[in-house]
């Protein structure tokens, strides 16, 4: 649902989006998706969106409808592609290729063609499936990687850890923004107070006055 919302808020403000890989959870939807995002101040826009997103509901996936209450993280990295001046060790990489997964028949590609990449350092970890070419795919990996590397070392230089890096608590009271949908409706922003009777439209990509909203009041 959070990923729809990005994406139907990419298509209604003409920004350009590309799913660089995916994984798809048990029941439904996504485990994990990461997507590159271009576009007039695309980061300017959502680097506020990064951390714990909670979603409360009617659960279509339990027989007695209950009320569940569900939670995502969101990290938001800019891309340094240039005069990034990140030296990565090869000696630092963890490198495994692995099929990539399709919509199956004619299209599906069954040759090793994903990257994933891990440095060991930081533990952050790259993965990439959306081109045919595993050297393609490989030197996506390696930017990507090189921007995240980028993005740290200038929130450790900045002392605004904040803005760059993910908080990866996800349980309760860790949340920057809630989707209440049951026993009424409402989202509210933790951090800006913002507030929105109306979850169905903002949870459609009607979030432009949300994103405004935080970057005039979250400091």
């Amino acid at each position: 649902m959070l990923a729809r919302m990005y994406e139907r808020f990419f298509e209604k403000n003409n920004y350009k989006y590309e799913v660089i890989d995916s994984q798809e959870g048990e029941e439904a939807g996504y485990k994990s998706i990461f997507m590159k995002v271009t576009g007039p101040h695309a980061f300017g826009y959502l680097k506020r969106e990064g951390g714990v997103h909670r979603l409360v509901r009617i659960s279509p996936f339990d027989s007695n409808k209950r009320r569940h209450t569900s939670f995502a993280s969101v990290n938001v990295t800019p891309e340094f592609v240039k005069d990034c001046n990140i030296e990565i060790n090869e000696k630092d990489l963890k490198i495994d290729v692995f099929h990539s997964s399709g919509a199956g028949g004619q299209s599906v590609n069954t040759s090793n063609s994903a990257v994933r990449i891990t440095h060991l350092p930081t533990k952050i970890v790259v993965s990439v499936q959306n081109e045919r070419s595993q050297l393609k795919n490989k030197e996506i990996a390696m930017n990507i990687l090189q921007s995240k590397l980028y993005a740290m070392k200038l929130a450790e230089q900045e002392e605004k850890i904040g803005e760059f890096k993910l908080n990866d608590s996800i349980n309760f009271g860790s949340q920057i923004r809630s989707y209440i949908l049951e026993p009424y409706k409402l989202v509210k922003d933790n951090r800006s107070n913002f507030e929105s009777n109306e979850p169905d439209k903002i949870l459609d990509g009607e979030i432009l006055p949300l994103l405004e909203y935080n970057l005039k009041n979250i400091k």
